[in-house]
């Protein structure tokens, strides 16, 4: 019994999630969508990016990738010389097992 209500209901929810495709409810089919950033009151580097996000993308990400990692290589090493500066040396810190 159990098995049989759990077929049906399987069904029913398939009809249920399909149901709006079946009817288009939704009207005609929807073209592809352009996304675009908007450059009309942007200057300076900002405009340069907002441009390069236009045109070519792949570039793009290789600019996100390489100014991602330079400015983590950035605030690494300045942490590092913050935390040196207040006697926090880490590059000298020995781990002893207990």
């Amino acid at each position: 019994m159990k098995r049989t209500i759990y077929k049906w209901s399987g069904i029913w929810a398939t009809i249920w999630m399909l149901l709006p495709s079946m009817v288009q409810a939704s009207g005609d089919k929807a073209t592809n969508i352009v996304v675009v950033a908007d450059t009309r009151r942007v200057t300076g580097v900002m405009h340069y990016f907002a441009n390069l996000y236009n045109t070519d993308i792949v570039m793009f990400a290789v600019w996100t990738v390489v100014l991602t990692a330079a400015m983590g290589c950035t605030l690494g090493f300045l942490m590092d010389f913050i935390m040196s500066r207040t006697g926090l040396d880490l590059k000298s810190r020995k781990i002893v097992e207990h």
